[in-house]
């Protein structure tokens, strides 16, 4: 096991600190406000099993916010590094979690449930997107594994395809609406949302995010060879139709588990993988954990502000996230942000005791 440099270890160090400082925070934000120590109180009581039914401030943290705190954190966090191996696969610095038409997906099952079947509950709504996600990721992958040509570009050529055709058949189902409040709903998660998550989807997302962060952790070094193209792939011992095609699946597995429970947040998946490298580099042993936690702290602060800005109303998470990443985007069109991202492995061929395991 290669040893952390120091200046990495400090990075993740600082990070866990934020978010650890981001939480507490945004528990403690909102109509009732609440002190640092009055929001550690609540979570201690909670912890060591106290009574809280007369404690306002452990009812707000524990019922009202806690929740959705810990659903954003989770989800930004596994937003950002599967955007980190979408970009790292296809090797570009564009790519983003929904490249495989995945978010399309489940906003047209979304959409047919809530509009055509006329079923609203949440549960439904999240077993129709995380249904939509996966038949989506399974056509998009296998319209880009016919033929001989089954390169990152015809990946991301099949995701445009099938993602353009599922939004106009989002589109149509919402202007075909006779219920205003069906569409808005359906329009609500498209941008996203956390004002309603599920005990039971808060731990699938959790699940799915800490399961995949550690098997992508653990074939980083595959990754590293894939993100330097397949001639390198192929002198560090790999199929890079196989190994592309199999990271893409899991991936794409845990982000469908992830849109079903929060829907379409965009933007954390684009932007962070950025800030990721800039701060740890891009080996993707260091990246994926870095990205994680800058997700994670990115999608609490965003989702704080959807809940408090315009209180009492609520602001998809979605916007808030779009109006933070949209100028980091343009930052990176200008500086000619379509080039592939840098790589982390050696042009040159490894020897068996350098190759990925």
């Amino acid at each position: 096991m290669v040893p952390i440099p120091r200046r990495a270890l400090v990075v993740f160090l600082s990070l866990s600190a934020a978010l650890l400082v981001t939480l507490v925070l945004s528990l403690g934000t909102g109509a009732v406000p609440l002190s640092p120590g009055a929001v550690l109180s609540a979570i201690a009581r909670g912890l060591l099993g106290g009574d809280t039914s007369g404690d306002v401030a452990a009812q707000v943290v524990w019922s009202a916010r806690l929740p959705r705190i810990l659903m954003a954190a989770v989800a930004g966090a596994g937003l950002a590094f599967a955007g980190a191996v979408l970009q790292a696969l296809v090797r570009n610095s564009l790519a983003d979690p929904y490249l495989l038409g995945l978010n399309s997906g489940a906003s047209a099952g979304v959409a047919i449930i809530v509009l055509v079947v006329g079923s609203g509950t949440a549960l439904a709504v999240s077993g129709a997107a995380l249904v939509g996600a996966v038949l989506t990721v399974a056509l998009v992958l296998a319209l880009a594994g016919a033929g001989r040509a089954r390169g990152p570009h015809r990946i991301v050529l099949a995701g445009l395809a099938v993602g353009y055709a599922l939004s106009a058949v989002t589109s149509l189902l919402l202007f075909l609406s006779d219920s205003p409040e069906a569409a808005r709903s359906v329009m609500f998660w498209l941008l996203g949302s956390l004002a309603a998550v599920q005990p039971t989807m808060i731990v699938a997302v959790a699940i799915a995010v800490a399961l995949g962060l550690a098997g992508l952790v653990l074939i980083s070094g595959r990754i590293d060879a894939l993100a330097s193209g397949d001639d390198s792939a192929i002198a560090a011992g790999l199929d890079p139709k196989r190994s592309r095609f199999a990271i893409l699946a899991g991936t794409s597995a845990v982000v469908g588990v992830i849109v079903a429970g929060v829907g379409g947040v965009g933007f954390i998946g684009l932007v962070v993988p950025h800030l990721g490298r800039a701060l740890v580099g891009a080996r993707h042993r260091r990246l994926l954990p870095a990205s994680a936690l800058i997700g994670a702290i990115l999608l609490v602060a965003a989702d704080t502000g959807a809940r408090t800005l315009l209180a009492p109303h609520e602001i998809p998470v979605g916007v808030i996230t779009g109006v933070i990443g949209a100028p980091v985007l343009l930052t990176l069109l200008a500086r000619g942000g379509n080039d592939r991202p840098r790589s982390a492995a050696t042009s040159r061929p490894r020897s068996p005791a350098e190759r990925p395991a």
